[in-house]
């Protein structure tokens, strides 16, 4: 009995306590209410201040070398190739033999349609002649100026396929590798050989819609290849397509580059840099601030002590950091370290010396 009451009040002395230590708490508070839970530490970060430059804007995109111009040689009538006028993977000139046909039997052709030629001439002459005197019709004249233009006609023809029993250079080039040799026959439309111009030589690439207003004719791009290491050739646009590429988005881009010493070669692959107009005033944050999502971008800027976030447009990536097209203004502080505990609004420390 006497241990019952002495725990009773034990308890009771501890309550009466607790109750005390809590009334003289909430005294010293001023308002009679319970201190409130500790304010959370502040998150540590280092922040960078928006830079405002000018900038010379350059597209970057892959390409490949093309011949200006490329064609197939291939005969329009069959015979047998009786002469080879190049070297494969030399230059030549326009109006250049290139590859002559068997053409004996329309030089044959040629001399019969002139000696009908001849004759119609000399008949037509006498005709006309003997019109004057009244000894032939006028019909008679005129059947034997017909028989003139039809011979003429004739000669014409025969001279024209014996014309296509050589096939000349076109223009100017570099011969691809033949596919036929003296003594082979061949028909009309046979590939023979290949015909390429290759000074200048055209570069092709694409690039984004996006920058169809920035480019123009004449403008110039910068491009390196694989093939040739450490050297930087120039070329300039001269067409660009008039349609855009539905699925890619993207615009067709033709440059001229000179080659004379044709070390540049059509297939190369080509990574360009299109240098575009300057732009003043671009506003640039480092590339850490910037915090992908999906496809979209936001950083956090430093508002009154607090992480503020904020979803960004980026424009051009240079070496280190990014351009800022919407989002952040030129006075701004942004986050670039500490983003793995940081969330809107939390209050933040900058640790690093934002001058230096």
């Amino acid at each position: 009995m006497r241990k019952a009451v002495t725990y009773g009040l034990t308890v009771a002395a501890m309550a009466v306590a607790a109750w005390a230590v809590y009334w003289l708490v909430a005294r010293d508070s001023g308002d009679g209410s319970a201190v409130s839970a500790p304010p959370p530490r502040a998150i540590v970060i280092e922040a960078a201040r928006v830079r405002v430059d000018a900038l010379q804007p350059t597209i970057n995109a892959v390409g490949s070398l093309r011949s200006d111009e490329s064609i197939v040689l291939r005969p329009e009538l069959a015979g047998r190739v009786t002469r080879l006028g190049f070297q494969e993977g030399q230059a030549v000139d326009k109006g250049q033999l290139l590859v002559a046909l068997d053409g004996s039997i329309y030089q044959a052709e040629l001399a019969q349609a002139e000696a009908s030629l001849s004759l119609s001439q000399a008949n037509f002459e006498r005709a006309k002649e003997l019109v004057g005197r009244g000894a032939v019709s006028e019909r008679a004249r005129d059947e034997a100026f017909a028989k003139l233009k039809m011979d003429e006609a004739s000669v014409a023809l025969a001279r024209a396929r014996l014309a296509k029993t050589r096939i000349l250079a076109p223009h100017d080039g570099v011969m691809g590798l033949r596919d036929v040799g003296v003594g082979d026959y061949v028909q009309p439309g046979d590939r023979l050989v290949a015909l390429d111009v290759v000074d200048p030589i055209k570069l092709e690439f694409r690039i984004p819609e996006v920058y169809l207003a920035d480019v123009s004719i004449g403008q110039k791009v910068s491009f390196d290849l694989d093939a040739l290491p450490g050297r930087t050739f120039d070329a300039a646009i001269y067409a660009i397509d008039p349609q855009v590429d539905v699925n890619g988005r993207s615009l067709s881009i033709l440059a001229h580059a000179e080659n004379p010493e044709g070390q540049l070669r059509p297939g190369l692959f080509a990574r360009t840099s299109l240098i575009l107009p300057p732009k003043t005033g671009a506003l640039l944050v480092p590339e850490q601030a910037v915090i992908p999502s999906g496809a979209d971008h936001f950083l956090f800027r430093i508002v009154d002590g607090k992480a503020v976030q904020t979803p960004i447009e980026i424009g051009m990536r240079l070496t280190g950091e990014v351009e800022i097209i919407e989002g952040v203004g030129s006075q701004d502080l942004v986050v670039t370290s500490g983003h793995i505990k940081l969330r809107d609004g939390f209050a933040v420390t900058i640790r690093n010396d934002l001058d230096g």
